[in-house]
């Protein structure tokens, strides 16, 4: 490759990082706007929590650690919060009584649907101001990074982990 070809290729990695960067702004601010919509005690990082035993069902503390990317004592923190909240339950695991799995309540179900339904309205009212030329291009776009961040696909109506 040229030097020009290199400073090219440099120069497009920190156009789309810088966009990457101002979409990320938008991103949070809008999962914080549907988390405070639904309930304002709620933090990102709670909420995510949510979201992946919504996805995932029951799991140990340990698990949910490293899904999570933590240390297990903040999980435990975590845990002991939205346990305190109703929104999760916590119980001995049904093979081992030295671990405890945890999984969402009715109510932490609902926070996960009413939040991600908030989400998808503020991100459709977005889209919806979008030309409709540079939709399809988006799409491919974000399936391409999100692919090589190693996320999930996510179907219509599904969870966002934030």
């Amino acid at each position: 490759m040229s030097a020009r070809g290199a400073v090219d290729v440099r120069e497009s990695v920190d156009a789309i990082t810088d966009a990457l960067l101002t979409a990320s702004r938008l991103l949070v601010a809008i999962a914080s706007r549907s988390i405070a919509e639904n309930d304002d005690t709620l933090t990102i990082a709670q909420f995510r929590t949510l979201v992946i035993l919504s996805t995932r069902g029951p799991v140990n503390l340990a698990t949910l650690a490293s899904l999570l990317d933590v240390q297990p004592s903040t999980t435990g923190r975590m845990v002991e919060r939205l346990v305190a909240a109703g929104l999760i339950d916590r119980r001995p695991h049904p093979e081992s009584r030295r671990e405890l799995v945890v999984d969402l309540t009715e109510r932490g179900r609902h926070v996960v649907g009413a939040v991600t339904a908030e989400r998808r309205r503020l991100l459709a009212d977005i889209v919806a101001t979008m030309p409709e030329d540079e939709r399809d291009g988006l799409v491919r776009a974000l399936t391409a990074f999100t692919r090589a961040g190693g996320e999930p696909a996510v179907g219509h109506g599904g969870d966002f982990l934030v």
